[in-house]
């Protein structure tokens, strides 16, 4: 593979929602950036996970498809031409004598660079598959790990495992257009948003709680019932069922980039107020970062990549200005 030695201001590893923010942003700190990211495609854990899934938590957008909000992203991402290189997982890092940075990918290729924003959410996107022997035997046909059209579940009698922000939220976008909808929950307490929590127990879905699955029931390739369990009595209960959803969690895994000298704390890159990791010219935003009061949404991490770019603008010209003029200012703006 032929080696191309230019070099990048700002590297963004991670092409979802917040890589794709950042992104702009550089543009608008007159950054010459490019975008690496290891799916196929833009749009991260949205894209795959919850492309029908509407978004309620971005100030001025009272609900959004998540398929919606990455295509405006992209074309917002797009203003000022970063250059996306997709289908290349980052691996190796190496700081020349020069203080340029080369990102070395899984496939070989080099990507040279004066700082880095890791905005890789939480890392490799990986599912927590259900415990269960059989649970293989009906994966991608009625046992699902996320909801990619929402018309599938139209008029079936539809259980979803979990208790966190996407079983409590994919509860609420069915209840409307299923047959029924009954949520599992191995504790009483949810660990969604509160008001998702009180819609859902509001609504006609039928909340059981702490219940956890004992056995799937079925024939051939489909679920036919599950065999759930109370947990503090050990009482059973048969559900029958159309669907079956299990929203257990994700697996946290930043690959190589545990080995790249980073300070990690809970499983998360540790960053300070401006987004600065441990290692200079290298800043994270996103799910991936982790310091005190972090606001765990969407949102917040469209205020952290803006900052990261700041810290990373900083980092190259400590003269620069702390911070872009207003979008509604820049030249290339002000002129479309």
């Amino acid at each position: 593979m032929a080696e191309n030695h230019e070099v990048y201001d700002v590297t963004i590893i991670g092409g979802g929602p917040i890589g794709l923010f950042a992104a702009f942003y550089c543009g608008m700190r007159e950054l010459k950036t490019k975008v690496i990211e290891f799916l196929p495609r833009l749009g991260g854990k949205v894209s795959m996970f919850f492309p029908e899934k509407i978004i309620r938590d971005i100030g001025g957008i009272p609900g959004i498809a998540g398929e919606q909000l990455i295509k405006q992203l992209k074309e917002q991402a797009a203003t000022f031409e970063p250059d996306i290189v997709l289908n290349q997982r980052v691996t190796g890092f190496e700081r020349l004598d020069d203080g340029t940075i080369v990102l070395e990918s899984s496939e070989g290729e080099k990507h040279y660079t004066r700082t880095v924003i890791l905005a890789v959410g939480m890392g490799t996107l990986e599912v927590n598959e259900l415990d269960s022997a059989d649970a293989s035997r009906y994966s991608g046909k009625n046992l699902h790990y996320k909801v990619e059209k929402l018309d599938a579940f139209q008029g079936k009698h539809v259980v979803i495992s979990g208790g966190g922000d996407t079983a409590v939220d994919w509860a609420n976008e069915l209840e409307p257009i299923a047959a029924s909808v009954t949520v599992l929950h191995r504790r009483e307490e949810f660990g969604g948003l509160e008001s998702s929590v009180a819609k859902m127990k509001r609504s006609s879905v039928r909340v059981l709680a702490p219940y956890r699955l004992k056995h799937l029931n079925g024939t051939g390739e489909r679920i036919e019932s599950v065999t759930i369990c109370q947990t503090e009595s050990g009482l059973s209960e048969v559900i029958k069922l159309d669907e079956l959803i299990i929203n257990h969690g994700f697996k946290i895994d930043l690959g190589p980039m545990k080995d790249w000298g980073l300070e990690i704390e809970e499983g998360r890159i540790k960053a300070d107020r401006h987004m600065r990791t441990n290692l200079p010219g290298v800043f994270v935003a996103g799910d991936a970062a982790h310091y005190e009061s972090k606001l765990r949404l969407i949102a917040g991490g469209f205020t952290e990549g803006p900052t990261a770019v700041n810290s990373a603008k900083a980092y190259l010209d400590p003269q620069a200005e702390q911070m872009a003029m207003y979008s509604t200012h820049h030249k290339k703006l002000v002129t479309q």
